[in-house]
């Protein structure tokens, strides 16, 4: 699948990148002394894991449906990207915390910053890149799903392309920080504006780590289509001759291009059974076809209540009256 070759490209991009200015920064932190330098470090050490286990979801989310896991290993993506995420407070955030307290409570003694400006400077181009990477599959992403950018980005069910582009935006402030530390270090001499920059960049990994565990624990959990996307999918089951009502609608999205459909349909009363069976072929392939992501559609024959029009939808949009909610 091109969507899952692009994003398994972005995170190689960004796993090399990060590993090679790991280094670097370690080597600027033990010439400069900088606590702020090491925080980075274990920042990009953290990232670097983080891509590990995501290229391990995007590995393993891929393998095909087999008789133990019918709906195949999609939602397996998840569960190792919600592992980046606490790899990420972890080996980034909980060090850094640490090296700054410690530099505040014990002080340090700034070295020769040189190094560490320079090493900073070549770090923000390649993060610069690595980001760039991450922002344009983002965006093709969301303009194939005729979605605004934004929205994309805080909805969207590629979480892997998500913790790299939020990982570089961290990143590029995180060396912005490093630096803003070790100028302080080297105008005053003293090592604070060092420890606070370090505990800067932990509380950035703190809200990156929070947003990632968020948004993947959203799609364990099961997270259905956005609104709108719900309404269009009403919208083009309607359009399927001898479709005369859709009683109720549930979507689930297992994958970036991985959504589960099912419905429970009102056919038309006079419609033979080769009829129906008919329109349900020709719904699956209508949705298909507006909508690629969608690899599985269930439609139940289900007569309109007789008694009255039929009941409002439940919290999250998936009765009669049409999809409401996020």
């Amino acid at each position: 699948m091109p969507e899952e070759s692009e994003s398994v490209g972005t995170v190689v991009v960004a796993t090399v990148t990060n590993l090679g200015i790991a280094v670097a920064k370690a080597v600027g932190g033990v010439v400069s002394g900088s606590s702020a330098m090491f925080a980075e470090a274990a920042h990009s050490v953290a990232d670097t894991v983080t891509e590990l286990l995501l290229l391990t979801a995007l590995q393993r989310s891929a393998r095909p449906a087999d008789e133990a896991h019918p709906l195949g290993y999609g939602p397996e993506r998840y569960i190792w990207a919600l592992l980046a995420s606490v790899a990420t407070f972890v080996g980034g955030a909980v060090f850094a915390f640490y090296d700054g307290i410690h530099t505040l409570v014990h002080g340090e003694q700034p070295g020769d910053p040189t190094v560490s400006y320079a090493i900073l400077a070549v770090a923000f181009l390649l993060e610069g890149y690595s980001l760039l990477v991450a922002w344009r599959q983002m965006a093709g992403e969301a303009e194939r799903m005729r979605a605004p950018l934004v929205l994309y980005v805080k909805h969207t069910p590629d979480t892997a392309v998500k913790a790299v582009l939020l990982e570089n935006v961290a990143a590029l402030i995180g060396l912005v920080l490093a630096a803003g530390g070790l100028l302080g270090a080297q105008l005053t001499g003293s090592g604070a504006y060092d420890g606070v920059a370090s505990l800067l960049i932990g509380a950035l990994l703190v809200a990156v780590a929070w947003e990632l565990g968020r948004s993947n624990a959203q799609y364990l959990i099961g997270r259905p289509l956005p609104a709108r996307m719900r309404a269009e999918v009403r919208e083009e089951l309607l359009t399927v001759p001898h479709i005369e009502g859709v009683l109720e609608l549930t979507t689930l999205v297992q994958g970036p291009d991985e959504v589960l459909i099912a419905a429970k349909i009102d056919f038309h009363d006079l419609a033979s059974a080769r009829q129906v069976e008919a329109a349900c072929e020709d719904a699956e392939d209508q949705l298909r076809e507006r909508f690629p992501a969608i690899r599985r559609v269930y439609l139940d024959p289900t007569p309109w209540p007789a008694a009255g029009p039929a009941p409002a939808p439940p919290p999250g949009g998936t009765g009669p009256a049409g999809p409401t909610g996020p």
